[in-house]
């Protein structure tokens, strides 16, 4: 059955289009202060596109419509043993799972276990003309042609409006276990490279100083329970309480634990991606204290100015990788294609011909292509 929603969300596209009105897609807004939009464009607030279509536990597989929350459907995994496993992060309660999709970011987890576009199998969409199509399905071996479903993760609704997505979902681990060690940044990435050659199930890691200053590295091991305990014994370092381990997993994905909340609102909010086995990062002129490290060694948030993008973008190509503007400071507006590192122009036009054969009239958020098309 066709959902009632759909049927203004179409008229609502249409018109724009006709019009050349610039929309902003919105669902939870929780991801407002990442992908702001600038003045002048009319929400488009998908919320109302609200339900689980199917979910199908024995084949791993769900289906929901885009202004669905996440919360909702997470609980509905969790009553049968299953989740997302990349956590995706939620910021806030009122995320939805469009945007979970269309931002494509993940979270402890996902040096392990993938990313967000991994995990989708199909999505319905609708265009910058009105026109509602379906791109994949729900199963893995789905190659005929493009993969758009997947190409649409990550693209901060520049291409169109995720009006369903279909997810691949795991059964939740049967043992986990956090351990906590004593270690400086340097030695922190030392022994998870080395840590990476192992046959340990490591699930994810994070690195930063502690409230007292020293260097402390957690680490989350998930999987078979004598693998698990294996592990431990294996590694060593300080045992976590289950209670107080899920709490500090949960606020580095949800960003609220006090590296993240703390941070001075004059400053932003970098991410640089790296290979795993990249050195420690030096400080750029004006940072705050060292970087938190993620998904072992390859994902390191920064808390520097605004101005220290292009001392971070340079440092980020020496080591093989790219800087990104997760947070701008405070009342500093930043449009969306400065956050991102610039394309080459091969790449650039190839993303301004996938723009307009979408959206021809580019009446939908800026997304990482806000130059007109």
């Amino acid at each position: 059955m066709v959902h009632p929603e759909l049927d203004n969300l179409i008229h609502a596209v249409r018109e724009a289009a006709a019009r050349r009105t610039p929309l902003a897609i919105v669902g939870g807004g929780t991801k407002a202060s990442r992908m702001p939009a600038p003045a002048g464009r009319t929400a488009l607030d998908l919320r109302p596109l609200s339900g689980i279509v199917s979910y199908e536990p024995t084949e791993l597989v769900v289906s929901v419509l885009g202004g669905t929350p996440l919360e909702t459907v997470e609980a509905t995994l969790a009553e049968r043993g299953q989740y997302l496993p990349f956590e995706p992060p939620r910021f806030a309660p009122s995320g939805t799972v469009g945007g979970m999709v269309a931002a494509g970011l993940s979270g402890p987890a996902r040096a392990n276990v993938g990313a967000v576009r991994d995990y989708v199998l199909g999505v319905q969409m609708i265009n910058g003309q009105g026109e509602l199509l379906r791109f994949g399905g729900t199963v893995m071996k789905n190659v005929a042609g493009y993969d758009v479903s997947r190409l649409l993760a990550g693209s901060w609704g520049s291409l169109g409006i995720l009006a369903e997505v279909s997810l691949k979902v795991l059964p939740t681990p049967p043992a986990e276990a956090t351990l906590a060690l004593e270690l400086t940044q340097a030695d922190a990435l030392e022994q998870l490279h080395r840590w990476g050659a192992q046959p340990l199930p490591l699930n994810a890691s994070v690195w930063r100083l502690d409230a007292s200053g020293h260097g402390q590295l957690w680490l989350r091991l998930r999987g078979a329970s004598a693998a698990v305990e294996s592990a431990c014994r294996s590694i060593g370092g300080e045992r976590i309480a289950p209670d107080v381990a899920a709490e500090f997993w949960t606020s580095i994905r949800d960003q609220n634990h006090a590296w993240f909340a703390q941070r001075d609102a004059a400053l932003a909010l970098w991410r640089l991606s790296l290979p795993q086995t990249a050195p420690e990062t030096p400080h750029v002129p004006g940072q705050a204290g060292p970087a938190l490290i993620e998904w072992h060694g390859a994902q390191r948030w920064v808390l520097a100015p605004l101005q220290a993008g292009g001392a971070l973008r340079d440092i980020a190509h020496r080591l093989g990788g790219h800087a990104t503007l997760s947070i701008a400071p405070e009342d500093q507006f930043v449009l969306a294609n400065e956050r991102f590192e610039p394309l080459s122009p091969p790449l650039d036009r190839i993303h301004r011909r996938i723009k307009e054969a979408f959206d021809p009239a580019g009446i939908f958020n800026p997304g990482p292509m806000a130059a007109p098309v």
